[in-house]
């Protein structure tokens, strides 16, 4: 064990039936660092941090920690919390209903006499110590997420912990949120905890962290030191071959194929919500792909939404192929050929407890009407058709969708509206939280939808994912539509300077 390393792990194996989970993976945690564990879904990053924190027993290696001359035994989530090893799920673990103090000291004390004095006190001043915005006394549900991912932190370092483990923290927070996580990392750094830190992420990866583990497959790709491996590197390692596919991707994309004289599929004039966004003018031209962007909070989500009816509409005119028609709801933009994935897949998108199957084919049989239902043989064809076409993996079409993983989810919400047949398809965050390989693949499935003559917004919080996507942009800042960008404009540095605040005649 290296004279610096708080965490070392060396040649861990674990199996499931029929499935090596990990084989002889290796990692090292320094003192002070951020150490970004990286991977796609399936690469074996979640099985490695349960080995750590002893919800999965592991089948063969070694744990060692500072501060302990043999190799730890890990069983069970309180032995890696009395080793000082902490985790902070995205979700949040805590109690909402409890206050801040409460949530950092509960199950924490024997005494059945709890001196509340002192533990606000104590609570106060960890809080100010680590400069979190929140008050010892007040309601954990009243603060923000990510005022709540810092108390679980904060509940965590006073445990005296040595290694914490942040898993997919920022994927439900902004930028400004971010920010403030990352000052908190920092800071925890500088007093020497080892930070391991789990995201999809990568301009994220580049930002905070010091080092990059990669596992693929189960296996050690390498470690390297952040200066040392370009993000196309980092990506290709991730994927096991080249990254050209990503890198090219926009050449994919048949542009001129676009008839923007013609009529419009879609197209808004002075469009207006109930969720503040001000009146804009939008339209799309067959095979385009084009797309809303913004920081969080700018109004890009609400436009599309208001587009789709899925939020209240309180003014402006709308035409599908030159024809006036009314949008109110849902249901009337998809007898109009539109199609929704919402941004929140678990609230919006799939229904949990349903199949495969019948998340596949719900938008399909709402159109027909629920009094006339598909046989479970035209059911099995449509779900067997997009499985394959989408390379959905699931065990079978009968597989609860709640048990599929997020990239898998996303493809079949995909597939749902796929088999609707719209000629207008919005996207919003499509590619969030799933990996890298899964992205690639929806990027390339939204082009190809283009050359077929579909018409696509695409939405995704990641700049360069637009870039590479769609050949016009909507800029949005404080829900109103501030530019619209392409051809010589369409670019990053053109597109920040218009979020921030220049205006694009």
């Amino acid at each position: 064990m290296e004279q610096s390393a708080v965490l070392t792990m060396r040649g861990i194996c674990k199996f499931f039936p029929g499935v090596r989970a990990l084989e002889n993976v290796d990692f090292t945690l320094r003192e002070g660092e951020i150490h970004a564990l990286m991977g796609e879904n399936g690469a074996g990053k979640s099985t490695l941090i349960k080995v750590l924190t002893g919800v999965y027993p592991k089948d063969g290696g070694e744990i060692h920690l500072k501060g302990h001359d043999a190799a730890v035994n890990i069983r069970s989530p309180q032995d890696a919390q009395n080793l000082g090893i902490s985790t902070v799920y995205q979700e949040i673990t805590l109690c909402p209903n409890l206050t801040v103090a409460e949530n950092m000291y509960i199950g924490r004390t024997k005494d059945p006499t709890v001196n509340w004095k002192k533990i606000n006190a104590d609570a106060s001043k960890l809080l100010e110590s680590l400069a979190i915005p929140a008050k010892a006394t007040q309601q954990l549900g009243s603060c923000s997420i990510a005022v709540q991912q810092m108390v679980a932190i904060a509940r965590a370092v006073d445990m005296d912990c040595k290694v914490l483990i942040l898993d997919e923290p920022t994927s439900s927070l902004d930028e400004q949120e971010v920010a403030k996580l990352f000052k908190l990392m920092i800071s925890l750094k500088e007093k020497g905890v080892g930070i391991i830190f789990v995201t999809h992420f990568l301009e994220q990866v580049y930002e905070v962290c010091d080092r990059i583990t990669v596992l693929r497959d189960g296996k050690l790709v390498g470690e390297y030191v952040i200066e040392d491996l370009p993000r196309v590197q980092l990506v290709s390692k991730m994927l096991g071959k080249e990254f050209d596919d990503v890198a090219d991707i926009k050449s994919e994309a048949d542009t001129e194929n676009i008839d923007y004289n013609g009529t419009p599929v879609y197209e808004a004039e002075q469009l207006a919500g109930t969720t503040g966004i001000k009146p804009f003018d939008f339209q799309i031209h067959k095979g385009e792909v084009n797309g809303f962007t913004g920081l969080l909070g700018s109004g890009r989500s609400e436009c599309v939404r208001a587009i789709f009816g899925a939020d209240k509409v309180n003014g402006g005119t709308v035409k599908v192929n030159g024809k006036t028609v009314k949008i109110n709801k849902p249901l009337d933009a998809m007898k109009n050929g539109i199609s929704y994935l919402p941004e929140d897949r678990k609230r919006d998108g799939i229904v949990g407890d349903l199949s495969v199957r019948d998340n596949i084919i719900l938008a399909l049989q709402v159109m027909k009407g629920f009094f006339r239902p598909f046989s479970r043989a035209q059911a099995e064809a449509f779900a067997d058709e997009y499985i394959k076409l989408l390379s959905i993996k699931t065990a079978s079409s009968d597989t609860p969708i709640k048990s599929l993983s997020g990239g898998n989810q996303q493809k079949v919400i995909l597939a749902r509206w796929l088999l609707a047949n719209p000629v207008y398809l919005i996207l919003d965050e499509p590619t969030r939280g799933i990996d890298i390989g899964t992205k690639v693949e929806i990027q390339k499935l939204v082009l190809k939808l283009a050359s077929e003559g579909k018409s696509v917004t695409f939405i995704s919080s990641e700049i360069d994912e637009m870039i590479r996507t769609c050949s016009r942009l909507v800029v949005m800042r404080d829900g109103k539509v501030v530019g619209e960008l392409s051809g010589d404009d369409f670019n990053q540095n053109k597109i920040m300077a218009t979020i921030a605040g220049g205006e694009s005649k």
